[in-house]
């Protein structure tokens, strides 16, 4: 039996659920004889166990599996009677003050939220555009030959040249001994032998590059370096320490050649530079559709968030955000990060679990209302998109339908997109371009 439902909340409610003690200890007895056909203990053969035996190994299992089952029963029952859409997992406890041979349990719990959608017609929503040009084609060319670039010592005849004088400048590799003190005294990490970089890619501080640059091989400078007030070592933050450096062995960057070779070693089977550029203009224009399509549906998400009213449910909150905690544990744990000791603490992603779960309950609103789920043909057609980077399409087929989460993550993003879609439909839009390389540069996601 339940009591009528209570509104403890804008989303809270109660329901109290009671039932005769004799009822419980009838399904107790039922299922200790079931399990006494199976029971064993020393001394008895299988099944001949007497049933106190049995009642004093299982009993308390079986008693909570029997409240369980009744109360969960019963409270199923009173939330389908009311119409209830119950948000998350019931809070079940005994009830204080119950009649004599009567368990009594409230269960205490969320309800889903009505979703109120604005008028969508007058929402305005900046989209971006972005274009693939002979200028990104020739970056990317650039990066690919800094990839497979190979050294050669500096001043020395060769294959190649000998990259001039042998004088340190920025793009060279140096190898260089180096010991840093402070007010006298060498500290942890100031010091180390062989240790090699290339002038001007920032892996050192500004003062040590600067110093090393117009060295020659054998030379050493000593010089003074302040470590910046946020520097990751804490015991040198702030402070000016004295190095010296010594060059121990310079080299100088060959870059490849943009011919036939270098086209064959990025997969152009007859080497047809023209070929090897096309390619890497299809790559790119892939690369900024799909940036373009994360920054707009990042605009559309953001607009229905600010469109639509709705109150969430916390216990829907505290279950994305334990997900979030324990997605970021795992990521972290790939890492090869120790993270047995490390704290979670919930607050670090409650707001990002309060938008993510503010935004599923005003998408499927908007799924439901508009039939925007996602269709055989446009998951199939996603799945052929993804594919088209592939050497072999049909493993990528085979890869998704072959494993239902696979390709329910798929379905996912089709059912996004038709929203995305929808809402660009009926809201007032507008486009601005935006640079390749800021594009590029950003991280966007719903």
């Amino acid at each position: 039996m339940a009591t009528a439902v209570e509104t403890l909340g804008k989303l809270e409610r109660r329901i109290t659920i009671s039932f005769p003690l004799t009822e419980v200890r009838a399904e107790v007895e039922k299922r200790l004889k079931v399990q006494a056909k199976t029971a064993k203990a020393p001394g008895f053969r299988p099944g001949k166990v007497p049933l106190k035996m049995v009642a004093a190994q299982y009993g308390y299992q079986i008693e909570t599996e029997v409240l369980n089952d009744k109360v969960g029963r019963a409270f199923n029952d009173a939330a389908n009677e009311a119409q209830l859409r119950v948000a998350g997992y019931p809070r079940i406890e005994p009830k204080e003050g119950s009649a004599e041979g009567v368990l009594s349990f409230d269960a205490t719990f969320e309800v889903y939220p009505e979703v109120v959608i604005g008028d969508l017609t007058t929402v305005e929503i900046e989209t971006v555009k972005a274009a693939v040009s002979e200028v990104e084609i020739d970056k990317t060319i650039d990066i690919l030959r800094k990839q497979r670039v190979h050294f050669h010592t500096k001043g020395e005849a060769g294959e190649h040249g000998d990259g001039g004088e042998a004088i340190a400048a920025n793009g060279d590799r140096v190898t260089v001994d180096f010991v840093g003190s402070i007010d006298g005294v060498e500290f942890p990490g100031g010091k180390a032998d062989d240790y090699a970089f290339v002038l001007g890619e920032g892996r050192m501080l500004p003062e040590f590059e600067a110093a090393t640059v117009g060295l020659k091989v054998g030379e050493a400078k000593t010089f003074p370096l302040a470590f910046p007030e946020d520097y990751h070592g804490k015991d040198v933050a702030g402070k000016t320490a004295s190095f010296t450096i010594t060059l121990k062995k310079l080299e100088w960057a060959h870059l490849p050649e943009v011919d036939a070779e270098f086209a064959k070693s990025l997969g152009v089977a007859d080497g047809d530079v023209a070929k090897m550029r096309e390619d890497i203009k299809v790559n790119l224009e892939r690369e900024v559709a799909g940036r373009v399509k994360a920054r707009n549906k990042e605009a559309v998400m953001e607009a229905l968030v600010k469109t639509a009213t709705l109150d969430v449910p916390e216990v829907l909150i505290a279950q994305d955000t334990e997900r979030l905690a324990e997605m970021t544990r795992q990521d972290m744990a790939q890492r090869g990060m120790n993270v047995k000791d490390v704290p979670f603490p919930p607050e670090l992603f409650k707001d990002k679990a309060e938008r993510r779960v503010r935004l599923g309950l005003i998408l499927s609103q908007l799924v439901n209302e508009n039939n925007l789920q996602a269709q055989p043909e446009q998951v199939k057609a996603q799945i052929e998109d993804f594919a088209q980077s592939y050497e072999d399409p049909r493993e990528v087929l085979k890869y998704y339908y072959s494993d239902r989460r696979r390709l329910a993550e798929v379905e996912a993003l089709v059912l996004e997109e038709n929203v995305v879609n929808y809402v660009l439909g009926l809201s007032k839009t507008s486009s601005k371009d935006v640079a390749f390389d800021e594009l590029m540069g950003s991280n966007a996601q719903a």
